[in-house]
């Protein structure tokens, strides 16, 4: 019989063992397909307990940061924007054996708190802007505030993150502008109709499997509101609610912004 030589790591990489690839804990765990994906809706921790060998994704994750969304900022307000989303799309995040403290960040009742994952910090949405104010900056601008026979302006979205929110380009009227999105500046108020602006897209991701979009901003307030992007990133209506962990911001008839959300994924077989 011949001798194999090598360890015994060695030998359970070349015959397809266990130790091939990255190991961890923490979060709810699903699979799809030869990957697992970790999805935390609330803080806790991310623990790699082991490195795997297989060299394109031994100690790589595909990772989704989602921060919380902004609020609308009151009666005839603008609307909150989106958290700040970021995602690398591929398995190019480099992790090494240690524990990880996951941070979800809330849904305002003004903006968004951050979420936090490694060194990347997703910025809260930004709060509409209330009666004759502006939106505030976050990782997707508040819209404008309603305010009549003036104009006012949408907070800054964060780059690389988040749009702007929509500005008041009426001058009369008490119309806010809607919530910035990730993937789209909220809409300015449309005139002379005194509706609020329509919220800004957000972006879909397939990280746990399934298409998801996540990350709308609120629409502006009100007579009917605008469309919200929060329910279904852009095709909503504007009394549609947030939806639980899409960093979504708050619009028309629901004021506060959605929680966040930090998903990981890597391949386990």
């Amino acid at each position: 019989m011949p001798h194999i030589m090598g360890t015994v790591s060695s030998l359970t990489t070349i015959f397809g063992g266990s130790s091939e690839f990255l190991k961890a804990t923490g979060g709810t765990v699903t699979e799809d397909g030869d990957y697992k994906v970790h999805t935390f809706t609330s803080s806790g921790s991310f623990e790699v307990t082991q490195l795997g060998s297989d060299l394109t994704y031994g100690d790589k994750v595909w990772y989704l940061v989602i921060a919380g969304g902004g609020s609308i900022g009151g009666a005839y307000s603008g609307a909150g924007g989106a958290g700040g989303y970021l995602e690398n799309g591929t398995y190019d995040h480099t992790v090494s054996v240690q524990s990880y403290t996951i941070t979800v960040g809330a849904g305002g009742g003004g903006n968004g708190s951050d979420s936090t994952f490694d060194t990347l910090t997703a910025i809260g949405g930004g709060a509409g802007g209330g009666y004759q104010s502006n939106g505030n900056s976050g990782g997707s601008g508040g819209g404008a505030g309603g305010g009549y026979n003036m104009y006012t302006y949408g907070g800054a979205g964060t780059t690389g993150q988040g749009n702007n929110g929509g500005n008041k380009t009426c001058y009369a009227g008490f119309n806010g502008g809607g919530g910035g999105g990730a993937g789209a500046n909220g809409g300015n108020t449309p005139c002379p109709d005194n509706n609020g602006g329509n919220g800004g897209t957000g972006i879909t991701s397939s990280i746990t499997g399934t298409a998801i979009c996540r990350a709308g901003g609120g629409a502006g307030t009100n007579n009917r509101g605008g469309t919200s992007a929060t329910a279904s990133c852009g095709g909503g209506t504007y009394n549609q609610p947030v939806v639980a962990n899409s960093g979504g911001g708050g619009g028309f008839t629901q004021g506060s912004g959605a929680s966040g959300v930090v998903i990981i994924r890597y391949k386990f077989q």
